[in-house]
């Protein structure tokens, strides 16, 4: 009997352990079949909430952050893009060229790509616009491009972006997931009860989906009728 899964990814679009996290929680899921019908919902966090627009390069903001030499970073990065090579997604941001940028925008047309039923869709393409292409995730036009790659209409994210819509609901967001103790993406949590953290492989998400939904079986046979 397939089992309903709701599914909150709780992730930054500028994150390559949250691409990584989501390639491996899609692998588990095609992997469980019709165990399962998984509802995903993303949610947003922000890296660098205080990001400026022109943002800052990847190297020197690992070393502000993290007090990560250069030579670590750019080892760290390489095993980072080889795991996502692994899972069919390619990574060509730079770490000695890339930079980092400010994300809320991008959480904001998320926001709207969930109402229009097309989020997983936008949310790929911004990933593959900031690590495969190396573009800006806060550029209106980089954002509307993805929206329309998305299979949403351009003319409407460059209306969502303008007004500033959404951006009380993705604040809102933000903080209920502080509140719930989430500091670091990904962050998957499943019926609102599992806590899944940091870009698992494939194996990991099935097993703690097939646990889960052996659990919720259970539960429902111990209750009377």
């Amino acid at each position: 009997m397939t089992k309903p899964m709701k599914i909150d990814f709780v992730s930054d679009v500028s994150c390559p352990w949250c691409i990584i996290g989501l390639k491996g929680l899609e692998e588990a899921l095609a992997r469980v079949g019709g165990l399962v019908d998984a509802d995903i919902h993303f949610q947003p966090f922000e890296l660098n909430p205080n990001m400026p627009r022109e943002g800052q390069r990847l190297v020197e903001h690992v070393a502000q952050k993290y007090g990560s030499t250069p030579q670590q970073f750019s080892e760290r990065r390489a095993m980072i893009r080889d795991r996502a090579a692994e899972l069919g997604f390619t990574i060509s941001l730079p770490p000695e060229e890339g930079r980092v940028y400010n994300t809320f925008d991008a959480h904001r047309l998320l926001h709207w790509a969930g109402i229009e039923g097309r989020q997983r869709e936008l949310k790929v393409a911004l990933f593959e616009a900031y690590f495969t292409l190396c573009l800006d995730p806060s550029d209106r036009i980089v954002l509307a491009d993805a929206a329309e790659k998305a299979g949403l209409e351009r003319e409407k994210a460059f209306e969502v972006l303008e007004s500033g819509r959404y951006a009380d609901e993705v604040r809102a967001a933000e903080r209920f997931w502080h509140s719930k103790g989430i500091s670091g993406v990904p962050a998957v949590i499943i019926n609102e009860r599992y806590l899944i953290s940091g870009g698992q492989p494939a194996d990991a998400f099935e097993n703690a989906i097939r646990r889960i939904a052996a659990e919720t079986s259970d539960q429902k046979a111990s209750q009377p009728a």
